[in-house]
């Protein structure tokens, strides 16, 4: 059984920074690729970044490039998103989720597992 937990959201003022944490517990993390998507009051789940097992390649949306990062520590079965620069429009709630395959990560319906969500409000 596979289970993610995040960890890390709060109340910031805009232009603050925030370090998500998902901590996965079960075997094969190495295996996984990882996902961040964040869902608004009223909208649909959207996609915020994701990284491969190797770390080697991140992906974020382009409204998002530049403030928002993704990293991954294998050992620690682990996946941050480091928020920098912050915005209202950034309020939401925070999932990670896992992938057994490396494509179309942009997409919900590409992940197995997911986390409980974390919520993030940015004030103005």
């Amino acid at each position: 059984q596979v289970q993610l937990v995040e960890s890390g959201g709060g109340l910031v003022q805009a232009g603050g920074s925030l370090r998500l944490s998902c901590a996965v517990s079960g075997d094969n993390f190495r295996s996984y690729a990882m996902g961040w998507f964040r869902q608004a009051p009223g909208k649909e789940r959207e996609f915020v970044a994701a990284i491969i097992w190797s770390g080697g390649s991140t992906y974020s949306v382009d409204s998002m490039k530049g403030r928002f990062t993704c990293s991954r520590d294998n050992a620690k079965s682990t996946v941050d998103l480091q928020m920098n620069s912050l915005k209202p429009d950034d309020t939401a709630v925070y999932y990670c989720a896992a992938s057994y395959i490396d494509l179309h990560l942009e997409k919900t319906n590409q992940y197995a597992y997911w986390g409980q969500g974390t919520q993030v409000t940015v004030s103005s």
